[in-house]
């Protein structure tokens, strides 16, 4: 699931087409229409589908077709690399222990919106990136796997932003591939 550019979608799929995460990317879903992460889904060759938040009264109602799509399509496991939204009880309950969100920085710290941001104004000297499996309140679940970035003097929002995104790159095939490992063990 994504809103955004797609470029942790891009990097989970490559590491399941080389080897380092024994799976692969079978759906993207975006709620927009003309994100990246779609663009990038058409150039990868993965099926990708648009289900526009604004098209459903409630959040239950997107999570509502949210799930139907997902088992449709056979789904093991979801991963939220940039879905911009709350999801609801609906879609986590649907997959338990199947739902993996990837958010910037170092949870517990600077949960929501504007993370790097929040970082920044609070002036600390180590940010990063975490996944975690997603409980009903935000940024809330436990955490499978982090990765530490500094924050330098003469850092920015976009700065950060990138220093973050690489190791996001490098941080959500490996949390995803612990994680199969976890529920594959668990049968």
């Amino acid at each position: 699931m994504a809103s955004g550019r797609g470029s942790n979608l891009e990097a989970l799929v490559h590491a399941c087409r080389d080897g380092r995460v024994d799976g692969k990317v079978d759906l993207l879903v975006v709620n927009k229409a003309d994100c990246g992460a779609r663009t990038r889904a058409e150039r990868l060759g993965l099926q990708s589908l648009v289900l526009d938040h604004r098209e459903y009264p409630t959040r239950e109602e997107l999570d509502h077709a949210l799930v139907s799509c997902f088992r449709d399509a056979g789904v093991e496991a979801i991963v939220m690399a940039g879905w911009m939204r709350i999801v609801t009880d609906v879609l986590i309950n649907a997959f338990p222990r199947r739902l993996i969100n990837l958010h910037p920085s170092l949870l517990p710290s600077f949960r929501g919106v504007d993370a790097i941001g929040q970082a920044l104004e609070a002036g600390v000297k180590i940010t990063g990136c975490s996944a975690h499996w997603v409980a009903p309140e935000v940024d809330s679940g436990p955490v499978i796997a982090q990765a530490a970035v500094p924050i330098f003097p003469t850092d920015d929002k976009d700065s950060l932003a990138e220093r973050i995104r690489r190791e996001e790159h490098r941080l959500l095939p490996w949390a995803v591939a612990l994680a199969a490992q976890q529920w594959r063990a668990q049968g």
